[in-house]
C-alpha cells in the first residue's frame, strides 16, 4: 500500500491538493481512499459529496473518509475515560471544565492518526491519501511511542503487578478506585497500536510526506520549520507542492505587484527546499470543488508523473549525536567544496552553494548550540554544534 500524507499550514489548500491526488489515483484504476484526521474536516466540501466516518464510495476506484475523533476516542479511550469519570465523581471534581481532563492534549489527533494503521493493514485500498491537519504538528506527536514503550517495557509490568496487590486494599482503606485490568489493557493497546503505525509511516518505501505551500513569506517560514520537524523525526519528505500561483498574464494591472512578489518566493522556496521536487499548483480560474475541477487541477500539479510515485529518494536533513556533540547533515548535490559557505544568525543557518542559497531555521534539539566546524563530502554537508550556551555567557 502506498500512503501519502500532505500537511502545510491553515488554508494553503492542502485538501483541495490531497482530494485532487486521489482522484487522479482513482482514475489510474488505483483503490485510492482520501482521508481527513483534520478535527475542522473540509474535505466533503472539496470534493462536492457527503462524506461520514467511515469510508464512503465516491467514485470508482475512489473512497472518502472523514474521522470522527469523537467516535475514535471512545473506541481507544472509553475504558479509560469510564474509570477517570468515576474518580473526578468521587472527587466532587465534576463540572463543565473537567470533561476536557478525560483527553489529554493531542491524544484526539492520535486515535484519529491510527485509522492509517487499520487501513494499512486492511489490504483494502492501493494508496491512502491523508488530508492531515495544519503543519507537522500532529505528526510530531508521533514521537510519543519512544517514550510510551520504554514505559510499557520497563515500568508498566511492575506498576500493574504493584495495583493488582494494592487495589483490595484500597478499596477499603480510602475507596479510592485503582484503573482495572481493562484500563490497563486499553492504555497498553493504544501505545502498541501507536508503534505500529508509526512503523509504518516511518517506512520510507511505503509513506512519505508532501508540504503544501503558498509562495507567501509567513507561509513558507512555517514550511521551513515544519520540513525541518519532519526530518528531525525521521518522516520522508518527497515533494513540495506550491499551490495557488499567479499566471504570467497578472504580471500587468492590480495583480502586478502580488506576481512579482510570488516570482521571488517561488525562487526562495527552490533555493530552501531543493533537492526536492517542487510542483506547482496555479490558481484556479473558479473554485477547486467537485471531482471535475480537482482532476484538472491535479493534471496540472502531477501532469505525466505518476502520483503515487516516490518522487524523491533519500533525506535532505539529518540530525544525530556523535561524541557528545550534535552533527546537522544537509544534502547539497552538485555543490563544489570551494563554492560552499556556512553563516550562523541566531537560530538560521544559512548556506551558500554557488548560486544557491539555502536558510535552514535549527530545530530545538540544536537551539543556542554555536557550529564548531563543518565538512563536505559525497553531496552531503555535515555540520557540528558545541554544547548550548547556558544563560549568562555570549
Amino acid at each position: 500500500m502506498r500512503i501519502i500524507i500532505y500537511t502545510g499550514k491553515g488554508g494553503v489548500g492542502k485538501t483541495s491538493i490531497a482530494a485532487a491526488t486521489a482522484v487522479k489515483l482513482a482514475k489510474a484504476g488505483k483503490r485510492t481512499l482520501i482521508l481527513s484526521t483534520d478535527a475542522a474536516h473540509s474535505l466533503a466540501d472539496s470534493l462536492a459529496m457527503p462524506i461520514g466516518p467511515d469510508p464512503v464510495c465516491l467514485a470508482p476506484n475512489l473512497w472518502g473518509q472523514e474521522v470522527s475523533s469523537l467516535r475514535e476516542t471512545e473506541n481507544n479511550w472509553g475504558a479509560v475515560q469510564g474509570w477517570l469519570t468515576a474518580m473526578l465523581d468521587k472527587a466532587q471534581l465534576r463540572d463543565v471544565t473537567t470533561e476536557e481532563m478525560l483527553v489529554f492534549p493531542g491524544l484526539e489527533e492520535l486515535f484519529s492518526l491510527l485509522q492509517i494503521k487499520k487501513h494499512a493493514q486492511s489490504g483494502q485500498f492501493d494508496a491512502l491519501v491523508v488530508d492531515c491537519a495544519p503543519t507537522g504538528e500532529t505528526l510530531r506527536l508521533l514521537s510519543y511511542p519512544n517514550v510510551l514503550n520504554w514505559w510499557l517495557d520497563k515500568i508498566f509490568p511492575h506498576e500493574r503487578r504493584l495495583i493488582k496487590l494494592v487495589r483490595p486494599v484500597s478499596k477499603l482503606v480510602g475507596g479510592v478506585e485503582l484503573p482495572s485490568d481493562d484500563v490497563l489493557d486499553t492504555i497498553e493497546r493504544f501505545a502498541r497500536g501507536l508503534e505500529d503505525m508509526q512503523r509504518i509511516i516511518l517506512d520510507p518505501a511505503v509513506t512519505s510526506v508532501r508540504i503544501v505551500i503558498n509562495p507567501e513569506k509567513m507561509v513558507l517560514a512555517e514550511a521551513k520549520r515544519s520540513f525541518t520537524y519532519l526530518n528531525l523525526f525521521g518522516f520522508h519528505t518527497d515533494a513540495v507542492i506550491v499551490n495557488r500561483v499567479l499566471p504570467d498574464e497578472a504580471g500587468d494591472g492590480f495583480f502586478a505587484h502580488w506576481r512579482a512578489l510570488q516570482k521571488q518566493y517561488e525562487t526562495e522556496i527552490r533555493e530552501n527546499f531543493e533537492p526536492l521536487p517542487i510542483l506547482k499548483a496555479p490558481l484556479l480560474p473558479r473554485e477547486a470543488i467537485g471531482t471535475e475541477v480537482l482532476g484538472e487541477l491535479a493534471e496540472l500539479v502531477f501532469g505525466e508523473l505518476d502520483p503515487s510515485a516516490m518522487l524523491f529518494a533519500g533525506r535532505t536533513e539529518e540530525i544525530q549525536e556523535a561524541d557528545g556533540e550534535m552533527l546537522l547533515t544537509l544534502s547539497i548535490p552538485f555543490a563544489s567544496k570551494q563554492e560552499l559557505d556556512l553563516t550562523q544568525n541566531g537560530d538560521e543557518l544559512t548556506v551558500n552553494a554557488g548560486a544557491y542559497k539555502r536558510k535552514v531555521v535549527l530545530p530545538r534539539p540544536l537551539m543556542g548550540r554555536a557550529v564548531l566546524g563543518a565538512r563536505y563530502a559525497e553531496d552531503r554537508l555535515v555540520i557540528r554544534f558545541g554544547k548550548r550556551e547556558t544563560a549568562g555567557r555570549s
